[in-house]
């Protein structure tokens, strides 16, 4: 196991230094530079750090669908910080995880199957009469008719899982069926052109994806300003699947009653 770990950790040192070497990389107005990993799968942390230092933060709360147990996601690092929010989990077990690890933080944990008949309705409720700064969808399947479906609150930022073996210039999405699960196969979600597509009839910007190709950061249009690289379409924003800088890179998650000193 330890030969495993060592090995990828060389791995992904090695994808992240090829990265790192490109203009692309550098580009101040990318958001690939400010990845950093505390409680994400790969370096969304930073990267949501730096889209909300560039348009600010109203409510800090976050909506976040498809959590596990909560040690891995996009929305533990801002619980962490003082943020308030709620999680939607379909597995009972995996809700019930998170119940107990995070019982001492402002979080709702709430043991739901998201769909696109009940998503609007449950991010309605959750957001509790104040706007989301921040949703996120990894659902593994219907991701794009969830989103679709969501019409009552406009976060400032959402960040959705797309499917990086899919290229960004086609529109392709599994066809929705509500009993939608992920088998562990690359027939999942929506690819990051549809999803662009999607986001530029709902009023929101591409503006970025994860260097692992897993998520993509959406803004809203009021807020967009200079502060994000153009053109904001998937041809230009698209990263590739580098999995490997997905995941475990070091010790592995845990949480616990942090204190500001």
């Amino acid at each position: 196991m330890r030969s495993e770990q060592l090995l990828r950790r060389i791995h992904q040192s090695q994808l992240l230094s090829s990265l790192a070497a490109t203009p692309r990389f550098n580009d101040p107005l990318r958001l690939l530079s400010s990845g950093y990993k505390v409680y994400s799968e790969g370096y969304e942390d930073g990267m949501i750090a730096e889209v909300f230092r560039r348009i600010g933060t109203t409510s800090r709360r976050f909506i976040e669908f498809g959590v596990q147990s909560g040690l891995e996601c996009n929305t533990t690092f801002l619980l962490v910080q003082g943020w308030s929010g709620a999680w939607i989990e379909g597995s009972a077990a995996s809700a019930r995880e998170a119940r107990t690890a995070f019982a001492s933080f402002p979080v709702e944990i709430h043991n739901d199957f998201v769909t696109a008949e009940n998503a609007d309705e449950l991010i309605s409720r959750l957001a509790d009469e104040a706007e989301p700064d921040l949703l996120s969808i990894d659902i593994d399947s219907n991701d794009y008719w969830v989103w679709k479906a969501i019409t009552s609150v406009r976060p400032r930022l959402v960040v959705i899982e797309y499917n990086a073996t899919l290229p960004p210039h086609v529109r392709k999405t599994m066809a929705y069926d509500p009993r939608n699960t992920w088998d562990g196969g690359n027939y999942f979600g929506a690819s990051l052109g549809a999803l662009a597509a999607l986001a530029e009839t709902k009023g929101y910007a591409l503006v970025g994806c994860s260097p692992a190709g897993v998520n993509a950061f959406f803004v809203r249009d009021d807020l967009l300003g200079d502060h994000f690289c153009r053109p904001c379409t998937a041809i230009n924003h698209y990263e590739p699947p580098r999995y490997l800088l997905a995941g475990p890179a070091g010790h592995r998650p845990a949480i616990g009653p942090w204190v500001e000193v």
